[in-house]
C-alpha cells in the first residue's frame, strides 16, 4: 500500500512542477533542497493547523475548563495528519527514499530507540553516534 500511496505521489508532485522521479534520476542538491524546504514549510504548516484540532492555548477557557489538549474536531484533526503524509512522501522523495529504503531505515532507527529506552535516554548526555551507522543500503 506504501507504494502506491508513493507513486501517486509522485503523480501529484509531478503534476504541479516537482518531478521527484527525476530528480530521484538525476540528483540536484540544490533543487532538492529547495523543494525539501518547501515541503518543511508545508509540512509545518499542516501540523500548525493539526494542533488547532486541540485547545492548546493555555490562556482559552477550555483550558482553564481542564480540557486543555482536548481533540475538538477529530474529522479534521484526521484529515491534517493525512495532509502531512503527502508533505511526508513528497520529503522522503525528495532525498531518494523509496518504500524499501523507509523500512529499512525505520527498523534499524527502531532499533536504535529502543536501546535508548533501556539505557535510561537522557537529554543532558544525549549525543547523535548511535545514529551515524544508520544508512540506506542499496
Amino acid at each position: 500500500m506504501l507504494n502506491e500511496i508513493f507513486e501517486h505521489q509522485a503523480e501529484l508532485n509531478k503534476r504541479i512542477g516537482r518531478d521527484t522521479e527525476s530528480l530521484h534520476e538525476n540528483f540536484d542538491p540544490q533543487k532538492a533542497g529547495e523543494w525539501l524546504n518547501d515541503y518543511i514549510a508545508a509540512a509545518s504548516n499542516e501540523l500548525e493547523e493539526l494542533r488547532d484540532c486541540t485547545f492548546w492555548k493555555h490562556w482559552c477557557s477550555e483550558a482553564k475548563e481542564g480540557k486543555r489538549f482536548t481533540i475538538h474536531d477529530l474529522q479534521n484533526a484526521r484529515v491534517e495528519v493525512i495532509d502531512l503524509l503527502f508533505f511526508w512522501v513528497s520529503m522522503a522523495q525528495c532525498v531518494g527514499l523509496n518504500v524499501d529504503d523507509i523500512h529499512n531505515l525505520y527498523m534499524q532507527k527502531l532499533k536504535v530507540n529502543h536501546k535508548r529506552q533501556e539505557d535510561s535516554y537522557s537529554m543532558i548526555d544525549k549525543t547523535e553516534a548511535d545514529n551515524k551507522d544508520i544508512r540506506v543500503k542499496r
